[in-house]
């Protein structure tokens, strides 16, 4: 399911993303009960997000776990669409804003990636929010220029760097989409991953015996391109093969493309008088 951020009003959306609108006035009357605020509702709406989903989200299902009805909450936020925006926005301002950069622009970057990651992994509902409208609010613009900076320290002209950042992120949400979906798979569906490959490699091979033959380069990769058995750290879980492939998957894709980036770099700078 895609969300597209940005359906509620332009004026009042922006204004509670960036705390522009004055507060409230505090309830009076006999027996108040403690007062709600944006960023009450907001934490709320996150917390039911990430233990139930995005499907599960809705101002009665914030209400109620926070104690109130729906109605009380229209006050502060007008709406589901704002909402969203707002909770989109807030789980960004767990990213950091510096990272260490006296060894060059890959460490921090690379640092940067593996924390967008983490930050997706733990927040699975965010990656169905459309990037093909940007929510606007300053925790995403703060990410975003926390990457431009970094990438910035490359030297690269800034149109290079617009179209690293339009590379890098697509890279870091598939990835993590793929360890979330991984993550879910087995309570979505009711078979564990060992489970669902048994049955569909053992029907795979009775139904099309000649795949080798058709499909020799998949073999071929299978083959002699398999990863190491995975070896769990004393008291620690093996990580699920699908979210470990992922994961792998990640780290390697991000140092072909900043392996890509240095040549680019090298290359540019050789060019320069």
């Amino acid at each position: 399911m895609v969300v597209f951020a940005g359906q509620g009003d332009a004026r009042r959306s922006l204004s509670l993303l960036w705390r522009a609108e004055v507060a409230a006035p505090p309830r009076v009357g006999p027996g108040p009960k403690p007062r709600l605020s944006v960023d009450a509702i907001v934490a709320a709406a996150v917390a039911v997000a990430d233990e139930d989903g995005m499907a599960a989200l809705s101002m009665r299902a914030v209400g109620e776990r926070l104690g109130r009805t729906a109605m009380a909450l229209y006050t502060h936020v007008p709406g589901k669409s704002e909402l969203l925006d707002l909770m989109y926005d807030a789980v960004h301002a767990e990213l950091p804003s510096v990272y260490p950069e006296s060894d060059g622009w890959r460490g921090p970057v690379t640092a940067w990636a593996g924390e967008v990651l983490e930050l997706y992994v733990r927040h699975p509902w965010v990656l169905q929010v459309s990037q093909a409208r940007p929510v606007l609010g300053p925790h995403e613009y703060a990410n975003l220029d926390t990457l431009v900076r970094l990438l910035g320290a490359t030297g690269l002209p800034p149109g290079t760097v617009r179209r690293l950042v339009g590379t890098l992120f697509p890279l870091v949400q598939g990835s993590a989409r793929t360890v979330a979906d991984a993550r879910r798979a087995a309570t979505a569906t009711g078979s564990s991953d060992e489970e669902w490959w048994a049955a569909r490699s053992a029907a795979l091979t009775e139904l099309v015996p000649d795949f080798a033959e058709r499909f020799p380069a998949v073999i071929g990769l299978e083959r002699d391109g398999a990863p190491e058995p995975y070896r769990a750290r004393d008291g620690q879980d093996a990580m699920p093969y699908p979210e470990r492939e992922a994961r792998e998957t990640f780290r390697v894709g991000l140092g072909v493309l900043l392996d890509g980036i240095e040549a680019t770099v090298t290359a540019a700078r050789a060019e320069r008088p």
